[in-house]
């Protein structure tokens, strides 16, 4: 199992139709899963994961 290292969390909004009809919903953070050079797996946002390939070059 991973671990969830961001801190981010689901975020609400409305669906909203042409007839201007509201229905929450919920928008999910972009989580992946990336094994470490320890073996671990964590879950981070692609952004975060982005940095990290970034700076590891």
């Amino acid at each position: 199992m991973a671990k969830n290292l961001s801190c981010k969390t689901p975020n609400s909004a409305n669906n909203r139709s042409h007839a201007c009809n509201k229905s929450k919903r919920q928008q999910k953070p972009n989580l992946q899963v990336v094994r470490l050079e320890n073996g671990k797996r964590v879950r981070i946002s692609t952004k975060e994961k982005k940095s990290l390939m970034k700076n590891a070059a």
